[in-house]
Formats: C-alpha cells, structure tokens, sequence
C-alpha cells in the first residue's frame, strides 16, 4: 500500500512514526507499505535552529511556532507510540502540576492543581498516576519526532492539489508542474490552511474556509534572573486576565541536574528561561506576520500592559524583549467529514481549535492513533482475503478506518473547541465593568477549584486507544450476535 502524507509538522511526523509501528504487513510477495511525506518548507532537522541563545538578552521567537502545552492524554499517545520518544520530549520541556489564573494586579483567583485531584480520585478506583502537563516549544516537540524519520522519507515540495478517487487510487499533484503520484492513502496534515481539505469537496471552490479570530499573539523565551524567578512558582503556568488583553507564562526547561527532568510525573527544578506570550484584540490579521515593523509592536506591548501590577509580566515586558513575529489566531469551521475516499484530514486541517483550548497538539496526537488503530485492524482483517482480493479489500479498509475515526473523534474535539471558545472571549478587549464581572466570577469559582478541574480531569484522562479498542470490541460483539442469530435461523 502506497502511503501519501501531506505535511510535515507534529502531526504529519507522528503519523508516519504511528503507521510504520502498527500496520500489518500484507501477505507476501505483495510489497511491503511504502510512506512518503510531501513538506513545501525545509524540515532538515539539522538545519532548523533548536538552540535558544540569549547572547544579546533579547527573547527568540526563532523557535518555530512559539510554546505549546502537551496535556497528559498527548502525553500518553507518545508513551504508546515510543517510551524514549516521550523521554525525549519531556526532557525538552518543563512539566507543570498546577495552573493559576490571575487578574492583572497579580491576585490569584482560580489555582487548579489537576495532578492532586487525579490523585484523590486514583484512591478510590485504583487508576494509574496521571501525568503532569508539559510545557515546551513547538519546535521542541517537532523534532523529537523529526529526528525519528528517515531523511528520505521527507520531499521538499509543495502539493498543489489532492484528488479523492472511489474506485482507484487517489491522485497527488504538485504545484512545480511536475508528474502527479497516486497513492492508496493520503492523510492531509497540512495545518489550518489545508490543501487537502478540498479533495473531500470536490463540488466547492473554497470549501469552509479558515477563519480569522479576531486575536493575535506574540511571545518568546528570555533567561530567567534570579529575582524573576522568585515571582514564579515551581511546577506552575501562569494565565493572566485583564480588559485589554491576557499575558501568560511558564518554565520552559528543566535544570540539566535534576534527575527526574525526563519524567512527566514529576516537578523538576526549573531551568535557565521561560516561555511568555501576549494574545490581544486586532481587527484585522497582519499581511505578513513576518513583515511587521518590530519596534511598534514592542511599543505596543509595554503600553498595553503598562498598567498591569504583576510583577513577572512587568519584568518581561521591560526586559529587552524583542518581537520577529505576529500569530494570528485562525480556526475552521466544523467540517462535515475529515475523510473521503482514502482521503483523510488529521490534526489542524481538520479541526484548527483556539490556544486557548490548550490541546491543540494533544488533540492531533489523539487524532492519529485513532486513524491508525482502526486501520491496522481492518487491514489485518483484508490480509486474510485470497492474495488476487487484497488491493482492493485496503480500499475498502482504508474506507471503513476512516469512517470510524471520524465518528469518533467529531463529537470529543467539538466538546473541547466550544469549551475554548468560551473562555477565548475573556481574551478580547472589555469595559471596566465587564472586566471586573470576569474576575468576579473567576474568584467565585477560585472556591471551588473541582468545576473547573473536573471538565480539565475528563480531557486529560481520556484515552483514545482504549476508546479504539472499546468501539472494536461493540462491533465485534454485533457480529456474533449476528451470526448466532442466522445459525438458529
């Protein structure tokens, strides 16, 4: 079977390492399946910069696409998949047990400590520890699972246009000019702005375009000076709510001595830097958010925050920090399918959900294993048709996976997009009253920190493999029941 992934990011690198594990192989002397990962940008693992350096005390943002949080249902696709890998990926990080939200002056009004109600809970039916959320760089996460990938798995070039067949293969074509492939599968993971997303609407010239939010952010990483340091608490993120715009921060490493520093489970000592970002209201998306006059941004910066009272943001803020990028904050509408014909969407090019959300990454992991646990069980289901039957019995597999992925996976994602939509408008700008109501409520719930960390526990806890496995074992169940019923018939 001839694999075709479109993208090269989180989700398409993780869809590769997932497929090569768990596929079956066909029945000989049928050829083994073949990958290969289409990318339009250079993803040389040695070649991207992966270093931080605060040579001129300024923050990077050359670390692509800023700071992320992998919540522990990400974390455990990754256990799955590869235990050193996971390692490798908390080591690159820094592990959170407790959030704060706070209001501009720097007062707590909600501390969620998730790792401790799971605990709780774990007393009384005997589930394993759940692991602690770990906050990291894009880039950080992305090459840990770049280094994993054969050189010659990734072309650098750019898909121009996907075309879903029924009955054959599915048609690849390339904006250079140059031939088309065909591939039995292709699996879009080419982000919020996806080219592949128009195969599955073959009838629409722009099918459900992506959205402008309304929000942009900006952020980076700067050294952390010992009288920072002081103002942050070991194991926490910092959420920071006002009426023209939100600040966050976190660790982004772990000090190099701690010996637990690659374990998710626990809190190490903090390293040399944090990670912070600014989202804020903005009519209109930037042209370019590279091209960007870099010292009004920073003005703007410091005068938007210039009254907030808590003391790390004012410390970053006035700390040197320089901005060489705008992230507009896009999303998709909800799409009808993320699949048609051997054709199917993972990660943000099927559902693009806000930062808020926090699980962007986690979501997209989940997202993957699903599609490939499903299809590695009805491939092995195809391969023991005759030999003559087997190309076709994969386009029925591939069909058949996808539907269930899809089915699956719609109605979890929509539940954590409308819950980040939610708590995205305390994001926008807002009257004096309408900011102070916010942190009204915010210190009212502070009392009863569970509401929050009950709905935060449901999406942390969840497990895709076993939902896979349950939904297998329903359908499997069916047709017994089915069978036996024909038999006494």
């Amino acid at each position: 079977m001839k694999i075709v992934i479109i993208g090269a990011g989180i989700s398409g690198c993780t869809a590769y390492l997932a497929l090569k594990k768990h596929l079956p192989r066909p029945s000989p002397p049928a050829e083994d399946h073949s990958y290969t990962i289409y990318e339009a940008h250079n993803t040389d693992k040695d070649t991207t910069c992966s270093d931080r350096s605060f040579a001129d005390g300024h923050s990077s943002t050359l670390v692509v696409g800023g700071g992320l949080g992998i919540g522990p249902n990400g974390l455990n696709v990754l256990r799955r998949l590869d235990e050193e890998l996971l390692r490798d990926v908390v080591r690159g990080g820094y592990a959170t047990a407790h959030h704060y939200m706070k209001n501009k002056h720097g007062r707590v009004l909600v501390r969620m400590n998730s790792q401790a109600a799971q605990k709780s809970r774990t007393n009384g039916d005997k589930k394993a520890p759940l692991m602690n959320l770990v906050a990291c760089s894009r880039h950080s996460l992305w090459r840990s699972l770049r280094t994993r990938i054969p050189d010659e798995i990734i072309v650098n070039k750019r898909v121009s246009e996907v075309v879903a067949n029924p009955d054959g293969r599915n048609l690849v074509r390339f904006a250079d000019g140059s031939p088309p492939i065909e591939a039995d599968l292709v699996i879009g993971a080419d982000g919020v702005k996806s080219t592949v997303k128009r195969a599955l609407f073959p009838e629409m010239t722009n099918p459900y375009p992506h959205h402008y939010e309304g929000l942009v952010g900006i952020g980076g990483f700067i050294p952390i000076s010992e009288d920072l340091r002081k103002h942050i608490d070991k194991g926490s993120m910092n959420f920071v709510f006002g009426g023209n715009g939100f600040f966050g921060y976190f660790y982004s490493n772990s000090s190099p001595s701690d010996p637990n520093r690659d374990s998710a489970y626990h809190v190490s000592e903090p390293g040399d830097s944090i990670a912070w970002w600014s989202t804020y209201s903005l009519d209109e998306p930037p042209a370019d958010p590279k091209a960007i006059d870099r010292e009004d941004v920073t003005r703007q910066l410091r005068e938007r925050h210039s009254r907030w009272k808590d003391p790390v943001v004012k410390k970053i803020i006035h700390s040197g920090v320089q901005i060489d990028s705008v992230y507009p904050t896009w999303t998709s509408p909800e799409l009808p399918t993320w699949e048609r014909d051997g054709v199917v969407l993972v990660g943000d090019a099927a559902h693009a959900l806000p930062p808020t959300s926090g699980q962007g990454s986690s979501q997209a992991l989940e997202d993957v294993e699903a599609l490939t646990l499903f299809l590695a069980h009805y491939l092995r289901q195809a391969y023991r048709a005759p030999l003559a039957t087997q190309i076709q019995t994969e386009k029925q597999a591939i069909k058949t996976a996808a539907k269930q992925y899809v089915a699956l996976r719609q109605p979890h994602v929509k539940k954590i997009l409308d819950n980040a939509r939610r708590m995205q408008d305390r994001k926008r700008n807002m009257s004096v009253v309408e900011e102070y109501i916010m942190y009204a409520v915010m210190w009212i719930i502070g009392f009863f920190p569970s509401i929050m960390t009950k709905s935060l526990l449901a999406v942390f806890e969840y497990n895709i493999a076993e939902e896979v496995e349950r939904i297998l074992r329903r359908e499997q169940q069916q047709e017994e029941e089915g069978t036996a019923k024909q038999q006494q018939q």
